[in-house]
């Protein structure tokens, strides 16, 4: 473990717990073939992708939030009365208002605390860590949990070729706390708003309402060679601004958690960064898909689960995604989960 630089005068944080919540469902190439003109290869050399999960349709952003959020309380040790704050990273969440944190706060007995969504695309969730990790150290909290949370197999059209095998539904949970030594590092983060419409919706819900073509709906559109040559170009100057602030070296990275976008594009990432040979490479898209705000947490709970990285290893995370925003970090891994 590499020991985090820490300002003087504030505490020491870092990630008290984890949890995911993937639903039942398996979605294979396959069977994403049988609407679309595609096939199992040429989706998995493109993007690496050889399954998804989708969601129930009463399985929202709110209940999977739920479920991954009492996991990594009691993974923490802590129960629901020890948080002060919870932050839901999402963008499908079906309701303008109220926010979903809110209920989620509720239903796992944080009763009366903050709780509010942000909507930052695939960065989500590391905007969400990094306003917890400010919170806990500006002592507004002492126990903040974060959660990444989406059902995006509701905002896919299933006809469009270019991006109905992307992405999958889950949710991801961190508790953020104080720790004996430091384990979040400062997040670089930031925004493209020349590329606005890489990743977006379609069309507006009063466009929509006025059209009067109920199916034709807003859906998410993504324009895949923009948003591929940003992100292999552009997010590994922002990963090495984290090591760099961080004061750490590649290859002291013991586990690399890149947005699982394309196995393509983290290969190009991770060659750029130059790590060790030792580095493991979180590769959760292969089974999971693009889950958006969700992939990072559940990609580090897969790693940790799965026995590929170790609680205490130093992790360099890295979101990327609509707006066009990013938000990178160094960090130590979570303690293991347990059920």
């Amino acid at each position: 473990m590499t020991e985090l630089p820490i300002a003087v005068g504030t505490p020491s944080i870092g990630m008290l717990g984890i949890g995911a919540h993937r639903p039942e469902r398996i979605v294979t190439n396959e069977e994403i073939c049988k609407v679309i003109d595609s096939s199992d290869e040429w989706i998995y050399t493109r993007t690496g992708i050889k399954s998804r999960r989708f969601a129930r349709r009463d399985e929202t952003v709110v209940e999977m939030g739920i479920n991954a959020g009492r996991k990594a309380i009691a993974n923490a040790l802590l129960s629901g009365s020890d948080i002060d704050a919870v932050i839901l990273a999402t963008n499908t969440h079906l309701l303008l208002t109220p926010a979903g944190a809110v209920k989620i706060a509720t239903e796992l007995g944080a009763n009366g605390v903050p709780a509010f969504d942000v909507t930052v695309g695939c960065a989500g969730f590391g905007y969400a860590l990094g306003l917890a990790g400010d919170m806990v150290r500006g002592g507004s909290a002492n126990n903040v949990l974060v959660i990444g949370s989406e059902q995006l197999s509701v905002t896919l059209d299933m006809q469009d070729r270019s991006n109905a095998f992307i992405f999958g539904d889950g949710a991801g949970a961190v508790v953020v706390g104080k720790t004996e030594q430091q384990g979040l590092g400062p997040v670089v983060w930031g925004s493209d708003g020349t590329q606005y419409n890489a990743i977006r919706q379609d069309i507006d819900w009063i466009t929509y309402m006025d059209s009067g073509e109920i199916e034709n709906r807003p859906y998410l559109r993504l324009e895949g060679t923009a948003v591929f040559r940003w992100a292999a170009f552009e997010m590994g100057k922002a990963a090495q601004r984290a090591l760099d602030i961080a004061k750490v070296d590649a290859s002291d990275i013991d586990v690399f958690v890149p947005h699982q976008a394309n196995s393509r594009i983290n290969e190009l990432l991770a060659r750029s960064l130059k790590f060790g040979e030792s580095t493991v490479i979180a590769n959760d898209i292969e089974k999971t898909g693009n889950t958006s705000a969700a992939s990072i947490p559940l990609a580090m709970e897969d790693l940790l689960s799965t026995g590929a990285a170790k609680p205490g290893d130093t992790a360099l995370l890295l979101g990327y995604g609509a707006g066009l925003s990013y938000a990178a970090q160094v960090v130590t891994m979570p303690p293991i989960p347990f059920e």
